[in-house]
């Protein structure tokens, strides 16, 4: 006789805790995957300074239920609630993909209008 249990019927034997900052990395960067939308402009001290960082995220995780809140930008002239559409899909297939949460929620806090880089078209 053997006292191997097979794996269905073994108890877990431990449990996996995803910080709140891994689900924040995860949701800016499914922002990211969007062509159209980027990060904000970075300021130190209020003062700008050049180059952007990446779409700031707030995220609240409770038990496997996330809320998230995004800043970014949008491409001008591209249409502002299309972006923001796609960003939410992104975050919610992303983060369901790679932490198994479900997002209920995702706010977008469009904070500027990028200009499309030099010799970049500005149409679809």
């Amino acid at each position: 006789m053997t006292d191997v249990q097979d794996e269905e019927t073994a108890p877990p034997r431990g449990r996996t805790i995803i910080r709140d900052r891994v689900v924040a990395r995860i949701v800016a960067r499914a922002a990211a995957e969007i062509d159209e939308s980027g990060g904000v402009g970075r300021t130190v001290l209020g003062v700008p300074v050049p180059g952007r960082g990446p779409a700031r995220t707030e995220v609240r995780v409770n038990g496997d239920i996330v809320t998230a809140r995004v800043a970014m930008s949008v491409t001008y002239p591209m249409p502002v609630r299309d972006v923001a559409r796609q960003v939410r899909e992104s975050v919610r297939e992303r983060v369901a993909e790679l932490t198994g949460y479900t997002v209920r929620q995702v706010d977008i806090d469009v904070a500027e209008l990028e200009r499309p880089a030099a010799g970049e078209r500005t149409v679809r």
